[in-house]
């Protein structure tokens, strides 16, 4: 038995090789770049296991917040995802994908996940082993409904939660933000200062309704009915004098330092004063009858654009409705789309503007909608064809400055900016029609060249002047990519540029035999069998939405 902790199933030990693709821009669905064509927005079409992969060359450590929201394996069947699936292949292509985004997080980086109740344990278990347990930072639990309808006709509980899972990449270099949430009022600070300009000497205190009565020229009788009927009349009060409604509070007098229980035990034998307490670096203090004097403003925080009630942002977030939905981002998605409100709290607790966020399994594209009008980059990859139905619809929406919905008012969304679509590239190596392993024919020579160079870990850069310079490993050495037959004479003029420090592999169709031994430099290799072992070809879908899962003995999987 191993000496730790883990989730395991059936086929696990068999870990998937992926192959690395490209990723090609198709310019006509590009929209709004610049002159210039910058811009890190990228929204990809394709296998979101491939897509992945393909990334990886380029971003590892460079994402600084991922939010997916994967099928849930519940057994419904819906419009654009089919979610019905055996458990051990979900697992099995879940964690494949986690472990590429773990990858892909900068260090300080979090990722979020959108499950249900069924899997959250699978799940939490599996990114613990990925993440690491002391990662796991939160679990968030979201109420996406209410008791009505059908659900509300059977037996038993109703669900209306799910939840989020929250990993950092590494706890000790996490630094979330401090979020706050509109609440109502707080009904405990019910007294009111009515002259607080006044030196706090002779500040008068009387009830909060006294102050309300006068304000709105009432007696106090009809005052409370007033706000019987209609509480918001007296909350909105309360926001504007915010700095006169105060409560009093028994302060810990074990609790605090020597200089604050002075000043309780002053204030209990000055009951009908105000005392102050000046602190250097620290809130000041007020004081009387031995209760320390709290203030409304102090609750009060500028949330979009708004100074409201707030309180510390906690793991039970019931204040996002899902509820009327369907027009968000001018785009329908029965059962599948989530609110901008609950994208827009995920990007403020773990990201600034200009920080890449990456959504892998898009849906509708609400996370690069969101993150677009929030000022952060964005990589979104849909593998269905609601990545031009949804996604590039509603980004295009909003770049025209034609989307009003979601988040566009509290951020103040004007419009502008773009992005790069990307389709994956076809598999580097296909069956000839003698069933023979060979080249691809859709690969032209820079394709086949780029590609080869991910395979082998360099990166596709051909020098200006020396053709055999295509691809850069480290500093020394190189990765030479080419369709002809290598000669002895041909590498022996390539020898003859190296510099001694310098080493090359060459990668070609065929070449005379005995020359892959002829300079301790120079490797020669025959393509495409120098990659077949590397990986899977010919795959283009690991899709999580499978229909038809393997069958096996139930005894095989220990879940």
């Amino acid at each position: 038995m191993g000496n730790k902790l883990e989730l395991t199933w059936y086929g696990k030990e068999e870990p998937l090789k992926i192959e690395p693709r490209l990723l090609i821009e198709n310019v006509k669905l590009s929209y709004g770049c610049d002159n210039d064509g910058i811009t890190d927005n990228m929204l990809i079409h394709g296998d979101n296991l491939l897509a992945l992969r393909a990334l990886e060359k380029e971003y590892t450590g460079k994402i600084k917040c991922i939010y997916i929201d994967p099928p849930f394996n519940t057994g419904q069947a819906f419009e654009h995802y089919d979610d019905k699936m055996e458990m051990s292949i979900w697992l099995d292509l879940m964690r494949s994908r986690l472990q590429i985004m773990h990858s892909l997080l900068s260090a300080e980086g979090t990722l979020f996940v959108h499950i249900d109740d069924a899997y959250l344990p699978y799940l939490t278990i599996l990114m613990d082993e990925i993440f690491g347990r002391i990662n796991r930072m939160y679990l968030i639990t979201f109420k996406q409904g209410a008791a009505t309808g059908h659900k509300a006709i059977n037996p038993g509980c109703v669900t209306t939660t799910n939840f989020i899972l929250i990993y950092a990449k590494d706890k000790n270099l996490w630094k979330p933000n401090k979020v706050y949430t509109k609440r109502g009022r707080d009904d405990r600070y019910g007294k009111f200062i009515t002259n607080i300009d006044a030196s706090y000497k002779d500040w008068n205190i009387i009830t909060l309704t006294e102050a309300f009565a006068d304000y709105i020229k009432e007696d106090i009788s009809t005052t409370r009915k007033i706000i019987k009927q209609n509480p918001m009349l007296l909350e909105q009060f309360v926001i504007e004098n915010a700095k006169s409604v105060i409560r009093t509070a028994r302060p810990d007098i074990k609790s605090v330092g020597k200089d604050i229980q002075d000043k309780i035990v002053e204030s209990k034998e000055k009951p009908n004063d105000i005392l102050y307490l000046q602190r250097e670096n620290r809130p000041d203090m007020y004081f009387i009858n031995g209760e320390r004097i709290l203030f409304y403003s102090n609750k009060l925080k500028n949330i979009d654009g708004e100074w409201v009630s707030a309180e510390p942002l906690t793991t039970l977030w019931d204040d996002i409705l899902s509820n009327n939905l369907h027009n968000e981002g001018g785009v329908s998605f029965p059962k599948g789309k989530k609110p901008e409100h609950l994208i827009k709290r995920i990007f403020e607790i773990a990201t600034q503007p200009g920080d890449i966020i990456l959504d892998s399994f898009l849906g509708s594209g609400t996370t690069i909608a969101v993150a677009h009008k929030m000022g952060r980059k964005f990589i979104g990859i849909e593998m269905g064809e609601q990545a031009y139905s949804h996604c590039k619809v509603r980004l295009d929406l909003l770049i025209k400055g034609k989307d009003a919905s979601g988040i566009t008012k509290s951020v103040n969304w004007q419009g502008g900016g773009g992005y790069h679509f990307y389709e994956l590239a076809p598999s580097l190596i296909v069956n000839d029609i003698f069933g023979e392993k060979v080249i691809n024919p859709e690969y032209n020579a820079d394709m086949l060249a780029a590609t080869v160079a991910l395979h082998e870990g360099f990166t596709y850069q051909p020098d200006e002047s020396i053709f055999w310079k295509q691809s850069k490993g480290n500093e020394d050495s190189f990765l030479y990519v080419t369709t002809k037959h290598i000669t002895g004479a041909y590498i022996d003029s390539i020898r003859d540029m190296m510099a001694d420090n310098e080493y090359l592999i060459i990668a070609c169709r065929s070449y005379d035999r005995g020359i892959e031994k002829a300079y301790k430099n120079i490797a020669v290799k025959k393509i495409p069998q120098m990659l077949l072992s590397k990986c899977e070809f010919g795959r283009d879908n690991y899709d999580l939405n499978i229909i038809h899962p393997l069958e096996y003995d139930e005894e095989d999987c220990d879940e």
